[in-house]
């Protein structure tokens, strides 16, 4: 079975699904006012394989990720760019949902917006008020008293001794704030002018809900409280899932979830990337330097997710060469084989262990070089690409069902494209379609499809 290293106990523990046989996973998604930068898309890739893997253990998965469509970030936007908020939002929606299938990452089983969920926000700000663990300002926000949340903080093993309360004992609406401030957080945010036409009329005010509390509803409503598996990039532990736990176990007097998983950062130059240091990379950027999204998930899944990754041009490239071989090897295998029991096994060892996909890689390796049958070893890792999710049946099909002369010039290309010759490349391309085959290059490699 599968073993997780759970952030809140700060140990290695076996998964028991609350409900055997099936596994609820909920985890943050995009807050949709700008591309996502491939730091972020780490954090999806992880989701991504931690899915995968409970459903290669026999789950039945429910996969929940929230859109953030409403915050302090996105209203900002929408003023900036000067269209409604519903416009902005859609545009970088739709985006981010091409981002993960350039990553071969299937969408979730749901996919909420904050903005469809007022009404359960507003429910559960009622019943916190109602039980005195939060209260109202003046100024007509509603904020969160942590001093009445029993163990807060535990998720982030905040010492509290340490810690500044309240900010010096100073309010005020900001989400997000620095790891040394424990303060009272806002649930509900009284409107105000600079939120132009973002408002809700509702039971407890005119305004709009906090960013914490949008999760803690998208995450009960779908999944039910508790639930298996709460996943999200490790800077989310303080503040955002630290709040999270707070004021859903205030509401139920329940645990929020039994476990919860974080990969770690991607670095850029050491540093960690984010859109605020403009230090961050996009999948456009890995595009126009002639390389593909699944050698990101490559370079990803050749580190494990718990450790830091220093991002350069070089190791993608590095990457991107690697995956090339591997749909180049993969292509000359015949299919009829038998995936080979003892790999098999190995395999799921290594990724049963906290999602060991690195070593996964280096069996996959192993299998390529070994002396088993070629139909085997085809079997072997289209069984592995259940997990790695690199697209090896699209390539392996594609490249499967040409001709030799034709196979030939697709790898010709493949090495030209790889080797940044895009004038040899694009002359190979014309090639082929002169020949009668259409060329796509996609998130799985180069396809060719004959023209009818």
């Amino acid at each position: 079975m599968i073993s997780l290293f759970n952030t809140l106990t700060r140990k290695k523990e076996e998964f028991r699904p609350i409900l055997p046989g099936h596994a609820g996973l909920y985890s943050c998604g995009p807050t949709v006012y700008d591309y996502a930068h491939i730091g972020n898309l780490r954090s999806y890739l992880f989701s991504d394989i931690l899915r995968r893997t409970l459903a290669a253990n026999g789950l039945k998965v429910k996969f929940v990720m929230n859109i953030t469509d409403v915050d302090d970030k996105t209203i900002r936007k929408s003023k900036a760019e000067g269209k409604p908020l519903k416009e902005v939002t859609e545009f970088y929606t739709t985006i981010f949902l091409e981002d993960l299938a350039r990553l071969n990452i299937a969408a979730p089983d749901v996919l909420p917006k904050a903005t469809d969920e007022i009404p359960g926000m507003v429910d559960m700000v009622k019943i916190l008020l109602d039980k005195g663990v939060a209260y109202k300002t003046d100024s007509g926000d509603i904020y969160f008293d942590i001093s009445k949340s029993e163990n807060y903080g535990r998720l982030a093993h905040l010492d509290f001794s340490q810690l500044k309360q309240n900010a010096d004992g100073r309010l005020d609406k900001a989400d997000e704030y620095e790891k040394e401030d424990a303060r009272d957080f806002a649930l509900w945010k009284a409107y105000a002018p600079d939120d132009g036409d973002v408002f809700w009329e509702t039971d407890v005010g005119k305004g709009r809900p906090g960013w914490h509390i949008e999760c803690s509803v998208m995450s009960t409503r779908h999944l039910g409280q508790p639930f298996d598996l709460h996943a999200g990039a490790v800077d989310l532990i303080f503040p955002h899932h630290t709040n999270e736990i707070a004021q859903s176990e205030a509401t139920s007097g329940k645990p929020l979830a039994n476990y919860w998983v974080h990969p770690e950062h991607l670095l850029v130059d050491n540093a960690k990337m984010s859109k605020s240091k403009a230090n961050f990379y996009t999948s456009k950027d890995v595009l126009d330097k002639g390389l593909s999204m699944m050698a990101f998930r490559y370079l990803i899944l050749s580190t494990h997710y718990r450790s830091k990754l220093n991002f350069t041009w070089d190791s993608l490239q590095a990457s991107q060469n690697a995956l090339s071989s591997l749909y180049q090897e993969l292509s000359a295998l015949p299919d009829g084989g038998t995936a080979l029991a003892r790999p098999a096994a190995d395999f799921m060892q290594v990724v049963n262990d906290d999602l060991n996909t690195a070593k996964g890689l280096a069996i996959l390796w192993g299998v390529l070089g070994s002396s088993a049958t070629p139909a085997d070893k085809l079997a072997t890792l289209l069984k592995f690409d259940e997990i790695l999710g690199l697209g090896l049946k699209q390539s392996w099909e594609s490249a499967s069902k040409l001709p030799d002369d034709v196979q030939r010039m697709v790898t010709e290309r493949n090495q030209a494209r790889t080797g940044k010759d895009f004038a040899k490349s694009d002359e190979l391309r014309l090639g082929l379609e002169s020949n009668g085959y259409i060329v796509e290059d996609s998130a799985a490699g180069t396809i060719i499809k004959r023209r009818h």
